[in-house]
């Protein structure tokens, strides 16, 4: 019986091969029909026998492009209409688009041999790509994903890509970003203000600069990057300067698996996070300081690590066949560089040479950075081959714009049942980091044809994203820092509570008026209840602890009682107005976190007693562990009450007593950490609940997440943790965003401004 099937796809089907995909698969079993891109999706709509549209609804799923990611199927049956052939049909554009925005794709193996086969009219060209790979979310400007919305409507295609682009046997058969030298973008070299070279000669110049010792900034996928030969002690040192970037670690491209294997551990998981579509940073231990200089990662066990991803990369990574340092292209905490403009007038003074080229970038995306934590891969920072993909999360109804927090912040928008982050825009210290944040908001707001019905925001009136909010003139729903840590993880999980989120990370408002960092927080659709907390201790100086561990060990010893000398050395000048400042409240703010206790207790093991950048105490006390922190735990106490305190007087006696006896830092650090993760245990189980979540940024620390969820399991309880959005505060837009939804959800008084707690309990 000849009967119609319609059907709407939703997910990640646009910008990934899936119309030809469908037209190939509809021919070959010669149905009727067409398919276009819609603003939810794909729709498809097909006329043959029932059980040949059974078929074909069933390889819709089974066969589609690797690339592809399907949330939902739609199907419904009508009457056969007077269709006669297939045909992909103009894309519709009637509605407020909910497709999911691709992000960008790492070269795939067919146009890496086709760059580099003789004979191919693509050899060499570093804009090659097909429906299987090449850029998307900094290509699209707007919805659906066809080539008129993209950077690459102002190339017009020539007669060969033509012909490719409307082959149904080809890769590239509605490939929108296709291009070829004939048509597409060009690259050239600046250097001292002038062009030097242009196209294949561009290229060289660059690779024989970077030999040469010199820096060059690179236009690549998602901004400028800036790079340097890696085995160079001159040239990291000469960028360090330039970039004012003193110690943080720089990420390293290797040429291939290989040579990256002889300077790197890699187990599968990382080798292949590595090669993936996405292709992210991945953070490696360094089987020495062979092969890169040590100035890359100072006094650093780990190398953040890279492959090739675009065509650019390999063809200039083949031709140099060393690591080179492959930085983003900005000063300390900047967003990248995107445009020519804005390389010449912010890198001047960094990049001896400019290697540009005219494929406009429609927004930043830094690359990504993941690590290994036991068992999977956890996402650090979020954005190229990441984001924009949405969380899926049935309850995200209400039209939530949220604007995340001050350090690592993105933002999201809600509606449809989709929750999307933004790729990580910075901290929002310095002017041009704010202006990413502006224009963040707007893209989302833009591409998604976005009306927000309210905003939410952190509860610290003085963050930038905060005072933002406020001046939107929406409903505006201040979720406290740590509740919206915890509604990330649960937004990523599709739970709706109650859930016991730990919550351990530097520093965030708490309605009490003091700085939370290290809370269990039962946390349902109605809100958050504070069940325990670490006891708190002063920041002598306030903003100056969170870089200086010294002063959050003076608070520390302060509170408990004891004798302040022992620190007088870590305090080569001012020693006496700083030792008399934990017991002024004015200027030694109460804070219970847990990113400070770790700054102290790295600083009191004699490690780092100042951060150079944020996290390198904590960083260097883990590493410190060694690779068999088997030394026992610490002890820790539990104050009875409502919220329940965890005392850290006893791990602190501990610990100086350790120092004092002359235990080296590794044991410090095992007994530190494995006391930490014996109290998560015993405060979880007095707490009473099944579902425990680990979030916040403490739990970027590898070891402290694989033996808290381990002891936990072992324990009996459901343990969630995060995969798909950072664990720090990269996250914490999208669980405002959900805070928000579920307040709604839960009917609670939709006032003007809302702070969604119930308080102590």
């Amino acid at each position: 019986m000849r009967r119609q099937l319609r059907v709407t796809l939703t997910g990640a089907v646009q910008g990934v091969g899936f119309r030809p995909f469908v037209y190939r698969l509809a021919r070959s079993l010669s149905l009727d029909g067409w398919v276009l891109n819609g603003p939810k999706g794909v729709r498809v709509s097909v006329d043959g026998d029932e059980k040949v549209l059974r078929e074909f609804l069933a390889r819709l799923r089974s066969e589609c492009p690797p690339p592809a990611r399907i949330a939902a199927v739609a199907a419904r049956w009508a009457r056969a209409g007077a269709a006669r052939g297939f045909a992909i049909r103009a894309s519709s554009s009637d509605e407020a688009p909910s497709v999911e925005v691709l992000p960008d794709l790492a070269t795939c193996p067919d146009c890496l041999k086709e760059i580099r086969a003789p004979g191919e009219r693509r050899r060499g060209y570093p804009f090659t790509n097909c429906t299987r790979c090449g850029p998307r979310f900094t290509l699209v400007t707007s919805l659906p994903y066809d080539r008129p919305n993209t950077t690459m409507k102002g190339f017009p295609l020539c007669a060969d890509c033509a012909r490719e682009y409307g082959d149904p046997a080809d890769r590239r058969f509605h490939a929108q970003p296709v291009a070829c030298p004939a048509c597409g973008p060009a690259l050239w070299l600046e250097e001292g203000g002038r062009r030097t070279a242009e196209k294949e000669a561009a290229l060289e110049g660059a690779a024989r600069a970077i030999e040469e010792g010199r820096i060059v900034a690179m236009k690549g996928v998602g901004g400028y990057l800036l790079l340097c030969d890696a085995r160079s002690p001159e040239a990291v040192r000469r960028l360090r300067a330039r970039k004012r970037r003193q110690e943080k670690p720089f990420a390293v491209l290797f040429p291939d698996l290989a040579a990256l294997r002889r300077v790197c551990r890699t187990g599968k998981l990382e080798a292949d996070a590595l090669r993936s579509s996405a292709a992210p940073v991945v953070l490696l231990l360094k089987r020495g300081d062979m092969g890169v200089a040590p100035e890359v990662a100072p006094e650093n066990a780990r190398l953040g690590v890279m492959l090739p991803y675009a065509p650019l990369h390999h063809l200039l990574m083949s031709r140099l066949g060393f690591p080179v340092v492959a930085t983003s292209g900005n000063l300390a905490e900047e967003p990248m560089a995107t445009t020519e403009e804005e390389a010449r007038a912010r890198l001047a003074g960094v990049a001896d040479l400019f290697l540009m080229h005219d494929r406009p970038i429609a927004r930043h995306a830094d690359d990504s950075v993941v690590r290994l934590a036991g068992r999977e891969l956890t996402l650090l920072r979020r954005a190229r081959g990441y984001a924009p993909a949405p969380l899926r999360v049935p309850g995200a109804q209400r039209k939530v714009l949220a604007l995340g927090a001050h350090l690592k912040s993105t933002v999201a928008v809600s509606f449809d049942d989709l929750i999307v982050p933004s790729q990580h825009i910075g901290d929002l210290e310095a002017g041009p980091a704010y202006d990413a944040f502006r224009r963040a908001v707007d893209d989302l707001k833009a591409l998604y044809r976005f009306e927000p019905e309210a905003a939410a925001c952190d509860l610290h009136p003085d963050y930038l994203s905060s005072r933002y909010a406020e001046r939107l003139g929406l409903p505006l729903v201040r979720v406290q820092h740590h509740h919206a840590h915890v509604a990330a993880l649960m937004a990523e999980h599709g739970l709706r509570g109650p859930v016991l989120g730990v919550a351990f990370d530097g520093l965030g408002l708490g309605p009490d008026g003091t700085l939370w960092g290290g809370e269990f927080l039962r946390v349902d659709a109605a809100g958050y209840a504070r069940l325990a907390h670490i006891r708190p201790f002063p920041l002598p100086g306030g903003e100056r602890a969170v870089r200086e561990g010294r002063r959050a060990a003076l608070g520390l010893l302060h509170e408990a009682g004891l004798p302040l000398e022992r620190l007088h050395p870590l305090f080569p000048e001012g020693w006496e107005a700083l030792r008399r400042l934990p017991a002024s409240p004015a200027f030694s703010p109460r804070s219970s976190s847990v990113g400070r206790l770790f700054d102290a207790a790295a600083a009191l093991a004699g490690l780092r007693p100042v951060n150079a950048f944020e996290g390198q105490a904590a960083m260097a006390f883990e590493a410190a562990l060694g690779a068999r922190p088997a030394h026992g735990a610490y002890p820790w106490a539990l104050l009875p009450g409502k919220p329940l305190v965890a005392d850290w007087a006893p791990m602190l006696a501990a610990l100086l007593e350790d120092a004092d006896r002359g235990r080296g830092a590794a044991m410090v650090s095992a007994r530190f950490h494995n006391g930490l993760a014996d109290l998560i245990v015993d405060v979880v189980r007095r707490c009473g609940l099944e579902r425990v979540g680990l979030t916040g940024g403490v739990f970027q620390n590898a070891y402290l997440l694989e033996r808290a969820r381990t002891l936990l399991e072992r324990a009996g309880f459901q343990v969630f943790t995060h995969r798909r959005l950072p664990c720090n505060d990269g996250g914490v837009s999208a669980g405002q965003a959900y805070a928000a939804c579920l307040l709604s959800s839960a009917g609670r008084p939709q006032r003007r401004e809302s702070h969604v707690s119930r308080g102590p309990r």
